[in-house]
Formats: structure tokens, sequence, C-alpha cells
């Protein structure tokens, strides 16, 4: 889900950087020490299931696990997110630094909504868990790619078809992310039921 150097525009990018800059702080303000340490091993599970990508017709896919970062770290889960993008687009070329803001800002701030949106659910057990770890995952999932694809139709006509093409092409990712985070949380539940206080 990342945007590639050169296809945004400038207003876009600076919107993007100076969201992301905001975002960044609120986050690093509600850090403390133990969820530091938490949120450096989830910006880890971050860049590691980032790195496989599987092609789906035009585009590829790959795991994101930004709502599972939002329920367990809430704004916190958004610095966390800038780094793993930071070392990805440093790293591997995924993305760039011009447009890091952008990409921290459409992976960063779904994950943190769908997060805090479902952590009152998230201390209940039964169905009403198991509906907010699916849609913690899956929606964090959808408003991501929302975001993304109005970076894209901002920066151009020439971009609202690939925009289109791209969000259909990554729905599928909506359900396993959903699940994935359905499962984790559900282990963190059972294992470590703090961790969702």
């Amino acid at each position: 889900m990342h945007i590639s150097e050169g296809v945004l525009s400038a207003p876009v990018l600076a919107g993007g950087a100076v969201l992301a800059v905001a975002a960044t702080a609120v986050g690093l303000r509600k850090l403390d020490g133990e969820d530091a340490v938490r949120a450096g091993v989830l910006a880890a599970a971050f860049f590691a299931a980032s790195l496989v990508h599987l092609p789906i017709g035009p585009a590829s896919i790959h795991l994101v696990l930004s709502g599972l970062m939002g329920a367990l770290l809430g704004w916190a889960a958004f610095p966390a997110i800038l780094v793993g993008l930071a070392l990805q687009a440093l790293m591997f070329q995924y993305g760039g630094v011009t447009v890091l803001g952008v990409n921290a800002v459409v992976m960063g701030l779904p994950a943190v909504a769908a997060g805090l949106a479902a952590r009152p659910l998230l201390r209940r057990s039964g169905p009403a868990f198991a509906l907010a770890a699916f849609g913690c995952g899956a929606l964090a999932i959808l408003g991501s790619l929302a975001l993304l694809y109005l970076a894209l139709v901002l920066s151009g006509d020439a971009l609202s078809v690939f925009a289109g093409i791209f969000f259909w092409s990554h729905l599928a990712l909506m359900g396993v992310e959903g699940a994935i985070t359905l499962f984790i949380l559900g282990f963190l539940k059972r294992m470590r039921p703090e961790l969702l206080a």
C-alpha cells in the first residue's frame, strides 16, 4: 500500500507531512516505558509482515497489521508505523522519503481510529469481542484504502483510474487482516488480558 516517489502532487505531499508531524507528536506523548517496548515489537512485526508481497491482478498486496497496532497501542501506533515505513523506504525503496508523511497518514490514522473505536468492545467477551477484533483489522485497511484513493485522486485526474483499480484489488486484504487481528487479539485476551485493558 505504499505510494511511490514522484506520483503525488506537492500540496498532497505537504499536507501529508504536516498531518504526520502532528500525529507523531500526539503518539509520542502517549508512549511510556512499557508502551515503548510494545510499540517497538509491533513496529518490527509491521516491518516484517509488509515485506511479503502477493500479486493480485495489476497490484500486489501484503499484510499491514495496522488494526492490531491500533488496538494495542492507540495513538502510539502512529509513530510505530512511521518508523516501520521509514525503514522500508530507506532499506528496500518501498514508498520513499518524500512520500513518507502521506504513507504514514494513509496507514497510521485509520489504525489509530479503528483501534480507539474498538477498545471498549475488546474488553468484553463473546461475539462483541470477536466483532470488534475482526472489525478493527478490516476497518483499518478500509480506511487506509480510502485515504490512499483520496491522495491519488487529489494528485490528478490521470491517477483516478489507477486509484480505483488499486482500491478494488486490495479489498480482499480486509478479510485477511480482520481474521489475523481476531486471532492475535483472541490469543492475547486469553494469555495477557491486561494488554487489552
